[in-house]
């Protein structure tokens, strides 16, 4: 008599192909999961970490006002160094996240022109506007804003060598204010 049992369990070439590519797969799917899970944990902790607008506005520090959204890759890319430039500079400055997807911020996104995100406002300590920024700002960058705040002093001025965007002013906002605006920051085709 002949043992069949064994043949079963043995796998031919394409099955082992497979299993071999559906293991590279689920690894490749994890590692990707776990990253936006934890770039979404940074905006969710910068988020509850976050003042009212009003408040912050209003208790003698400097505030950043950064408009995002859950689904924007841009500002997940951002979160880690915000959350380390925002610890950096906590007793020294004011960070307040605003979801543009909540309804609750619409007056906001209006009021300083959302446009894109994600988007940093400046404020100085008595509440007045600074300025702002549109895109992704790395750490170093980052730094370099917050302290000019603390210090009242003019915002830098970046280069477009990274993924950045050149800092808007107060004073060079008037040239901006010329030009019309087509879609808001949900509004993407």
């Amino acid at each position: 008599m002949i043992d069949n049992s064994n043949s079963d369990t043995v796998l031919g070439p394409s099955q082992k192909i497979f299993l071999v590519a559906l293991s590279f797969f689920l690894v490749v799917l994890l590692f990707f999961f776990r990253t936006g899970f934890k770039a979404n944990e940074m905006l969710d902790q910068l988020a509850k970490n976050s003042l009212e607008p009003e408040i912050a506005l209003s208790n003698g520090k400097p505030t950043v006002f950064e408009f995002y959204a859950d689904w924007c890759e841009a500002c997940k890319e951002m979160a880690p160094d915000m959350v380390n430039a925002e610890k950096l500079n906590s007793n020294k400055i004011d960070i307040v996240l605003l979801n543009v997807d909540n309804s609750r911020w619409f007056d906001l996104i209006d009021k300083y022109d959302v446009t894109g995100i994600p988007q940093l406002t400046f404020f100085d300590d008595q509440g007045e506007f600074k300025g702002f920024s549109l895109g992704i700002r790395k750490y170093s960058e980052l730094n370099e804003i917050f302290l000019a705040l603390i210090n009242n002093s003019e915002l830098p001025s970046f280069t477009k060598l990274s993924n950045s965007s050149n800092l808007i002013s107060k004073n060079n906002l008037k040239v901006l204010n010329n030009n019309i605006r087509s879609e808001g920051p949900r509004d993407h085709s």
